[in-house]
């Protein structure tokens, strides 16, 4: 997997998580800022392996 950062027609920077078949899994909102991208990538990069997942596909009528 990998982290691409690229500059979009806003002139913002954004990126993509990109699984090593090429397959896009996700892409962020725009930021004035480069470092800012960086700094996003970063606190996912740490944080993503104590995220829990939360099922909200089950109906509680």
């Amino acid at each position: 997997m990998k982290f691409t950062i690229y500059k979009d027609k806003a002139g913002e920077f954004r990126f993509r998580i990109v699984a090593t078949n090429g397959n896009v899994l996700a892409a962020s909102e725009g930021y004035k800022a480069k470092a800012s991208a960086q700094g996003a990538i970063d606190r996912i990069k740490s944080d993503a392996s104590g995220a829990t997942v939360v099922d909200e596909t089950t109906a509680t009528a």
